[in-house]
């Protein structure tokens, strides 16, 4: 194992500590327990907007606190669930007398934690909406995980949901917000090698030279198919079918039940894009792919999408949700409408998204 770091169990507090110091007038740090929230936090008047997950998967989330996006971030440790004190915490520093939404992955300590820390801090009066993230079409019926995970639509659901509260918008009207992006998105995801965890010191998993695995995690879980490894256009063209397919599926969307306080599955109909649709395109490295290989991914996507009618408006490319060194990319599509296109294009000022300010 060759990474540029001291001792594995001092890795997340240093990578924090390097961050707000990079950026002082966007974010601080706090630690004990480990928080990267907004340098004008708290903003009164305002619903906060928090997220978090294990860490290695920057710049998500920690990139993303600052004006027009996240309020704050809670880092686990590497691939490892925030705990309930972290989430607690930032609501606590962040909250400017609105609410809180908590913007979770569909992991299952990201659910069990974020569940948590909702009801202690609704409890101390600190209304709070939690909105689960399942976009992993890579998921079908998968025997190592609790449904669909939560990958790049994180992102997308973080900026836009980010901008409204920043505009002000209630938390019911939030939350049902962060629902609708949830709802259009997508993302499928293939490695063409597995990543290592510091405290482990070997890979996750172990891939020949000329083979890729599709469907992959990001936390370095196996796909659903290992595959002889293709080229770019042909990689790009099984992401992108799994993703416009799905789309015609039922399925069942874990939802937030206020009164109850727990998740209830409600079954939804997700309609299939249809010619002359907008698009919200990410396509994301993992960690150890250059851009260069990634806009010829990204090249491939646009002519995919030009074939069957469909229209992108927005588009990313770059490393926004990594799994540390792995080499290997994903595909987000979100289908847009007025309302997402204006949020989308809100300003932002945060260390891994900046733009309009």
């Amino acid at each position: 194992m060759k990474k540029l770091i001291n001792k594995p169990e001092d890795l997340v507090r240093e990578s924090m500590a390097g961050l707000a110091l990079a950026h002082p007038d966007i974010i601080k740090a706090r630690f004990d327990p480990n928080i990267i929230y907004r340098a004008d936090a708290p903003v009164e008047n305002k619903v906060a907007v928090i997220s978090g997950g294990g860490s290695g998967h920057e710049p998500m989330h920690t990139g993303f606190v600052g004006q027009g996006m996240l309020d704050a971030a809670c880092p686990g440790e590497v691939f490892t669930s925030p705990t309930p004190d972290q989430i607690i915490e930032a609501a606590r520093m962040v909250h400017g007398g609105r609410g809180v939404l908590n913007i979770v992955k569909n992991y299952s300590g990201d659910v069990m934690n974020f569940q948590m820390a909702a009801e202690i801090l609704s409890a101390e009066g600190i209304a709070c909406a939690n909105v689960l993230i399942d976009d992993d079409v890579g998921v079908r019926g998968g025997v190592s995980t609790q449904g669909r995970r939560g990958v790049g639509t994180t992102v997308v659901a973080e900026k836009i949901c980010g901008a409204a509260a920043e505009g002000g918008y209630d938390l019911e009207r939030l939350e049902q917000l962060c629902y609708k992006v949830n709802l259009r998105g997508r993302s499928m995801g293939i490695a063409l090698s597995s990543c290592t965890v510091p405290v482990r010191g070997i890979p996750t998993f172990e891939l020949g030279d000329r083979e890729m695995e599709v469907g992959i995690g990001i936390h370095g879980e196996p796909g659903y198919e290992r595959q002889p490894l293709v080229t770019a256009d042909a990689i790009t063209e099984i992401i992108s079918r799994a993703i416009l397919e799905d789309m015609a599926y039922k399925r069942l969307v874990p939802t937030w039940d206020k009164a109850s306080g727990s998740w209830v599955d409600k079954e939804i109909t997700s309609e299939p894009y249809q010619p002359g649709d907008r698009l919200l395109a990410m396509v994301n490295g993992m960690g150890g792919t250059p851009l260069a290989e990634l806009y010829i991914i990204y090249r491939k996507l646009e002519e995919v999408c030009q074939k069957a009618g469909l229209e992108i408006v927005r588009r990313l490319v770059g490393n926004y949700v990594t799994s540390l060194e792995m080499q290997g990319c994903s595909i987000t599509l979100v289908k847009m409408d007025d309302e997402l296109r204006q949020l989308w294009d809100f300003p932002v000022k945060t260390p891994a998204l900046r733009w309009g300010v």
